[in-house]
């Protein structure tokens, strides 16, 4: 997936990401239940799967080696059930028109090979590790990172749980299918056109973040933390060749109410990142990012079927004060909902309109073939729409359109170079396996 342009201004490198899944069958073997115990249909979390990861992944009922101290204090545990997975993911993508020069009627084999290591690793600590592969550069590395310490206690008289989280991208740790790491699409293709704005809470950088959370008399959950630079792939310790650097500390903060709703739960909440980004090396002024948040989720279940809504809506507001861009200061606002019903484990069916908006810079958005803009603006409107087949429950059939009504400012000649924005409508059929 093509990210924000605004890192591009910044950075002068496009980044490719390819979606995780916190859906394991490492925990599986770990609890000895079906991933039906913990996941509507993989990777969206039900009431019991939101439970299991504030917990730390730490819920174990298989065979284990342990050992004691004199007052029964664990010292040490240990599974004895091996805590390895793969997810593999075989795709083919089509666009409605082909992008100049380039053929059309893409199949990568593999769109997604990941190796995921995960579960209880001492009492009240737990991690979630994947190790990914990214089809594009046709590289492995380690995409995503959850390492919990988990306990409970009370406040105010009401069961709390605290906790601690070290994770490397901000809301890996979230426990909602409303944030930006697990949002829907759950899968997406790596090789079609995407609209180039993404605000940078939700852009894979190179940093690693420390938070606090606690969740309290399950109506209130509140986090807060710091992030720092941690790039891969680059010289280490990061030097004037880097680029797209975090300056310092960048805070995080995270607060959500939830309350039974009918036959569902209702969380309402609010997340942001404050940034401030080198455009070159690691020294000199750098350009600030402020992003604030509101999502939304309703999850109800009907006997084996389910309904999942769900949104998101986040503001940016960006500071140039190193320069690469046309304004001194821009926005950028975002818009995705979405809703998934599913028919038991067999079905899902999903559609989610999004939308785009913020303020026109010729340099940020500027012309050129396919991912540039004409007009200068970042507006970018669209629907997906998929059909989940799973017969069975680690083994996916992912039929996704994408159909756009504006893409990077226009719906006519959006690029400048004749392009409309319905040349990008987007089939993408997937094969996709956990093991």
């Amino acid at each position: 997936m093509k990210r924000s342009l605004v890192l591009l201004g910044l950075a002068g490198a496009a980044t490719l990401g390819v979606p995780a899944a916190d859906a394991t069958p490492t925990y599986a073997r770990q609890t000895g239940l079906p991933c039906s115990a913990c996941h509507t249909q993989f990777p969206e979390l039900n009431a019991f799967g939101r439970q299991f990861k504030l917990d730390g992944y730490t819920m174990v009922t298989t065979a284990t080696m342990e050992d004691k101290a004199a007052d029964s204090t664990r010292n040490f545990l240990l599974s004895l059930v091996a805590p390895l997975s793969v997810s593999l993911r075989n795709s083919y993508t089509e666009t409605r028109l082909a992008e100049p020069g380039k053929a059309n009627g893409t199949a990568v084999v593999p769109d997604m090979l990941s190796v995921y290591t995960g579960g209880e690793i001492t009492p009240n600590v737990g991690v979630f590790l994947e190790i990914g592969y990214d089809p594009v550069a046709n590289t492995f590395a380690a995409t995503m990172l959850d390492l919990r310490y988990a306990t409970h206690g009370t406040l105010f008289g009401k069961p709390t749980t605290f906790g601690l989280t070290l994770n490397n991208q901000p809301t890996t740790q979230d426990v909602w299918n409303s944030t930006p790491v697990w949002g829907f699409p759950y899968g997406f293709s790596a090789v079609a056109p995407s609209p180039t704005a993404v605000p940078v809470v939700a852009s894979a950088m190179g940093m690693v973040g420390l938070t606090a959370l606690g969740y309290w008399n399950n109506a209130v959950y509140g986090e807060v933390g710091l992030y720092h630079a941690a790039q891969l792939g680059s010289s280490l310790p990061l030097d004037s060749t880097a680029m797209g650097v975090l300056k310092g500390v960048a805070p995080y903060w995270r607060v959500a109410l939830t309350r039974d709703v009918g036959a569902g739960n209702l969380m309402i909440g609010t997340y942001g990142l404050s940034t401030d980004i080198y455009p070159t090396g690691v020294t000199g002024p750098a350009n600030r990012f402020r992003d604030v948040a509101v999502d939304a989720q309703y999850q109800a279940d009907w006997g084996a079927n389910s309904l999942t809504v769900l949104g998101s809506w986040i503001h940016e507001g960006q500071s140039w004060v190193a320069g690469g861009a046309a304004n001194a200061t821009n926005t950028l606002n975002t818009l995705r909902l979405g809703a998934i019903y599913h028919v038991g484990q067999l079905l899902g069916v999903g559609v989610s309109p999004f939308w785009a908006t913020g303020t026109a810079d010729t340099v940020l958005y500027s012309p050129g073939a396919v991912g540039g803009s004409r007009t200068g603006s970042p507006d970018s409107q669209g629907l997906i729409g998929e059909l989940d087949f799973n017969p069975w429950e680690n083994l996916r059939v992912e039929c996704q359109y994408i159909t756009y009504g504006k893409f990077n400012g226009a719906g006519s000649n959006y690029d400048g170079s004749g392009r409309n924005a319905s040349a990008n409508n987007t089939l993408y059929v997937a094969l996709w396996l956990l093991y």
